[in-house]
């Protein structure tokens, strides 16, 4: 039996049309929170004198 894949942010079952969330709510609340810097990736904290963009 195959199990229907749920949305990340609310749980309810994906919708073919907003894959892999449930609504454009879902979707855009995910935008959200990202661009409000709600994800962080783990690593060591940056060196707030480097600039990784200088050449």
């Amino acid at each position: 039996m195959l199990k229907t894949p749920k949305c990340p942010v609310c749980g309810k079952p994906e919708n073919p049309g907003h894959t892999p969330f449930c609504s454009q709510g879902c979707r855009d609340r995910d935008l959200l929170k990202w661009l409000d810097e709600g994800y962080r990736i783990p690593g060591p904290p940056a060196d707030p004198g480097s600039d990784p963009d200088a050449e």
